[in-house]
């Protein structure tokens, strides 16, 4: 009998107004577990003190990475993938839904938060005139061109593709910018799944249960 998978996590991130918790990656691989039905444990690195144990496992000290019978894979993505090889749920198994899969796993990555990332990142020094707006608008309206003709990127139904497009179009900010009908209705769709809300909602309690924690040892400083 396989072992649980392990989804490496911070033990901590901060809370309170525009907080990541709700939005760290290891979400993408929880979820993804839910989805699929596959056992899993959910284990923590520090979020102050990354030693060298944590970039021995993710040579940049970021998170999730994933522990599968002795495989150690780094980058949400990448981790995703070798989840959806596990479950037909996650990608299907005939040649052209599993093409269709892949290509769109790779475009939420290089082509869609590619562009979000940076864009949010300008946006948190720059109150207007993000040099990044013309290609955040032609990314997404592509997108929206498309969004607007199926239910889903792939295959003609959910797949591993909706977990990462989607974890890249629900952050606020990418949500706000814009008016994209077809995007909005389908980050709606896509995370009004009982799979999504549950590893939002575990994740958010992972982080919550430190906070008690934190600020003991803030008031023993």
């Amino acid at each position: 009998m396989s072992e649980p998978l392990i989804i490496w996590t911070y033990d901590w991130v901060p809370g309170g107004e525009g907080s990541p918790r709700g939005h760290v990656r290891d979400i993408r691989l929880r979820w993804a577990c839910e989805e699929a039905g596959l056992d899993y444990k959910v284990r923590s690195v520090r979020f102050d003190e990354r030693g060298p144990e944590h970039f021995a496992r993710q040579p940049f000290g970021q998170v999730p990475f994933l522990e599968d019978n002795g495989i150690v894979i780094f980058e949400s993505g990448a981790a995703l993938l070798h989840l959806a090889d596990k479950s037909e749920v996650l990608m299907p198994h005939d040649r052209v839904g599993a093409a269709e899969t892949l290509q769109w796993i790779i475009a939420a990555l290089n082509s869609i938060e590619m562009v979000t990332v940076p864009w949010w990142f300008i946006g948190l020094s720059v109150d207007k005139d993000n040099p990044l707006e013309a290609w955040m608008t032609s990314r997404l309206q592509h997108l929206e061109t498309v969004l607007a003709r199926r239910e889903w990127l792939a295959a003609n139904r959910f797949t591993a593709a909706d977990i990462l497009m989607a974890d890249a179009l629900r952050v606020p900010a990418v949500r706000r910018f814009g008016a994209f009908p077809a995007l909005a209705s389908y980050v709606e769709r896509v995370c009004a799944r009982p799979a999504f809300k549950k590893a939002k909602d575990d994740q958010i309690a992972h982080f919550a249960a430190a906070d008690p924690e934190r600020e003991r040892a803030v008031n023993l400083r």
